[in-house]
């Protein structure tokens, strides 16, 4: 059994850099899919029994491989979410690659609320996403996220496990011991 008594008082010292991480393994299912997309362009490309004219096999050719591709690089780009915070600033890194990658500031943050559950309903799916009323997102799975209010109005939300860490952590940096939840 542990003891939260500082945690309760607010006395726990903060770690000098937290990391988070969110994965989605569903999203590996879509890749796989990319990548047969891209095999079976290649296939036609090097043993084609099409006796109806070159045009009709390149379009399948160019389509095939170009809608796996997009699929393959697509999906391996948000399956999983690296979250980083120090001293400074708030850096979060998507897939394998750490591309798209956010860094924000936290002399830009005016605020940081726990989300318990964010869900790619409310997003219009999984990836980097902007909704005007909502302001932009990582989500990669569903589940709890971190949102950030940022100084000119606009607000960041990010899904990552263990994200009321990272909001203890965040409003400690900022000098802010509010409790609450967001609407994500």
């Amino acid at each position: 059994m542990r003891d939260h008594s500082h945690r309760e008082q607010g006395t726990e010292p903060l770690p000098e850099v937290w990391t988070g991480r969110a994965t989605n393994h569903y999203q590996w299912l879509l890749a796989l899919i990319g990548a047969a997309c891209m095999a079976l362009g290649i296939e036609l490309a090097v043993d084609s029994p099409w006796t109806s004219g070159l045009a009709p096999l390149l379009m399948s050719v160019i389509g095939c491989v170009a809608a796996g591709l997009l699929m393959l690089f697509g999906t391996l780009a948000f399956v999983h979410v690296a979250v980083r915070v120090d001293k400074e600033c708030l850096e979060v890194r998507c897939g394998h690659m750490g591309l798209p990658r956010r860094r924000i500031p936290l002399s830009h943050v005016v605020g940081a609320d726990f989300a318990p559950r964010v869900t790619p309903q409310q997003w219009g799916g999984w990836g980097y996403r902007w909704r005007p009323e909502k302001g932009t997102a990582v989500v990669v799975r569903r589940g709890e996220g971190v949102v950030l209010s940022l100084g000119d109005g606009r607000k960041f939300t990010v899904t990552v496990d263990d994200a009321e860490a990272a909001v203890r952590v965040i409003r400690g940096r900022l000098g802010i011991h509010a409790a609450g939840a967001a609407e994500a």
